[in-house]
């Protein structure tokens, strides 16, 4: 298999993972062995590529609320500083931001592996289920006008994503639905948060990361493919949440870990 397929490969399941409650960052590393790349060893691959193709994924969200974006910057809901939807994004942003930088290197280094994935998957699948189990029916119906506090919450709930296969969509959205947000709120403020998140984190991607002349190409094929796929099931994620539960992912993630730790258990050699 040559690079530029791979690389559309992994454009696709960026595109279809990054908005659902499922963990891209997580996906990728269980996909990537089977397209045979070392995730482990790749540099390119595993610390650049992976960061930067999420830039197109944003990009769709970008283009996809661009109306509710202008309105919220230019004609917000209401008035004072405080209450203005870019203070609460960058409030939300700030824990991560901060630990992000700091942490960077040693989640590259210790938490990119399989298991640590299967376990965040199912963990975050019997969060779900739990969370939907309790929480309530919801008090805050627009992701325009949650108070600052709770815009803090969710970026502080954001962080838990740093954990490969913890999914950063699905951290925001279930923490949002725990704080007293609805469904469409909750997914509409996670993906707003997306923006500024990640694009910073493909920023220092490709800052950190020595990017060659011949890998521009791979990278491009990455961005356009997961923008395309991104866009897609934005749209039909936001349609769907509006009659539907989380159930399904819930349950897929926990049958995917249960699925990855069983085929390490079966793989691993008998002792003696």
């Amino acid at each position: 298999m040559n690079d530029l397929l791979r690389a559309i490969i992994l454009g696709v399941v960026e595109g279809l993972t990054e908005f659902l409650p499922v963990s891209s960052t997580g996906h990728m590393i269980l996909v990537m062995p089977w397209i045979g790349i070392d995730y482990r060893a790749d540099v390119f691959w595993n610390d650049v590529f992976n960061f930067f193709i999420q830039s197109g994924a944003i990009l769709a969200v970008v283009l996809y609320f661009w109306r509710r974006l202008w309105r919220l910057t230019f004609h917000p809901p209401a008035s004072g500083w405080r209450e203005h939807i870019l203070v609460k994004l960058a409030v939300a942003m700030l824990p991560a931001a901060v630990l992000g930088v700091l942490l960077d290197d040693f989640m590259k280094a210790h938490l990119m592996t399989e298991p640590v994935v299967a376990a965040a998957l199912i963990l975050g699948g019997a969060a779900i289920l739990a969370i939907e189990r309790f929480a309530g029916p919801g008090r805050h119906a627009d992701a325009g006008t949650i108070p600052l506090r709770v815009a803090f919450l969710i970026g502080l709930i954001q962080c838990l994503a740093m954990v490969p296969g913890t999914s950063r969509s699905g951290a925001t959205i279930m923490g949002a639905l725990a704080l007293g947000m609805t469904p469409a709120a909750a997914a509409e403020f996670s993906f707003f948060l997306s923006i500024p998140t990640l694009v910073g984190a493909s920023l220092l991607s490709v800052v950190k990361g020595d990017v060659q002349p011949q890998q521009v190409e791979l990278l491009a094929a990455g961005f356009i493919t997961s923008f395309v796929v991104a866009w897609v099931v934005v749209a039909a994620f936001m349609r769907f949440i509006r009659t539907h539960r989380f159930t399904g992912f819930a349950i897929y993630r926990i049958l995917v870990g249960a699925a990855v730790l069983a085929g390490m258990a079966w793989s691993r050699p008998a002792a003696g």
